[in-house]
């Protein structure tokens, strides 16, 4: 069946980075473009980035350009979602998605928690 993982949130300074993995089984990982979302407490989910299936497509919400970068490596059926320079507002569950036909396929999140 279509399984999405996400990792690699955690706890972190103001101003530090992480790296979030999204990481695909069941499908061909690579016919699909990924998008990242993320949902603050008590807050809508919004979009973060999205990736094309091959890698040549991408783009960040402006909230985040110039801090966060999509890239995917087909090979590992994995798209990563880099953040620099952290803000506290970019404290949330960030969560991947993948549409196969009609249906929508959701990781189960990761928390991000920016700190000091």
């Amino acid at each position: 069946q279509v399984q999405l993982v996400n990792s690699g949130g955690g706890l972190v300074q103001p101003g530090g980075s992480l790296t979030l993995s999204c990481t695909g089984s069941g499908f061909t990982f690579s016919d699909y473009h990924v998008n990242w979302y993320r949902q603050a407490q008590g807050k809508e989910r919004r979009p973060v980035a999205w990736i094309s299936n091959t890698g040549r497509g991408s783009n960040t919400a402006d909230s985040v350009k110039g801090r966060f970068t999509i890239s995917r490596d087909n090979a590992k059926n994995t798209v990563y979602l880099e953040a620099k320079n952290l803000k506290p507002e970019d404290t949330a569950v960030y969560t991947c998605r993948v549409r196969i036909g009609t249906t929508d396929y959701w990781g189960q999140g990761t928390q991000v928690t920016v700190s000091s």
